[in-house]
């Protein structure tokens, strides 16, 4: 079975980090599902538009790419979701959005998704 990941805030836009995250977990090998609310499609992929809707009970890892205002109030969403890690990437990651995912019990990590998989944001061209 392969590994599992959430790429909240993932859009079609590949010049975006969310966009290539989904590409760097495509290429790992982990089943990806991108999150957000207005897209339908990322990567050839179908857009779910919540994590609650994601139709596995847990998740590997879910990859956060929102600013810290809907950050925070997606955390809630996650809490409902057995979920392994809840990576905040570089501008995902501000103290109350850390605070309020530490406080529903998510484990949390700051950091770059991508280069915890051995890659480059990088590697994955804008066009």
């Amino acid at each position: 079975m392969k590994p599992t990941i959430a790429v909240i805030g993932a859009n079609s836009d590949r010049r975006k980090f969310a966009n290539k995250c989904v590409r760097a977990y495509l290429a790992a090998g982990y089943d990806v599902f991108p999150v957000h609310p207005m897209e339908t499609h990322v990567e050839g992929l179908t857009v779910f538009r919540s994590v609650a809707d994601i139709p596995h009970s847990q998740l590997d890892r879910v990859s956060v790419y929102l600013p810290p205002a809907v950050g925070v109030k997606a955390m809630d969403t996650l809490a409902g979701k057995a979920i392994g890690e809840v990576w905040l990437n570089p501008g995902a990651d501000a103290p109350e959005v850390v605070a309020r995912a530490k406080a529903l019990g998510l484990n949390v990590v700051t950091g770059c998704s991508i280069v915890d998989i051995g890659v480059s944001p990088s590697q994955f061209p804008d066009a």
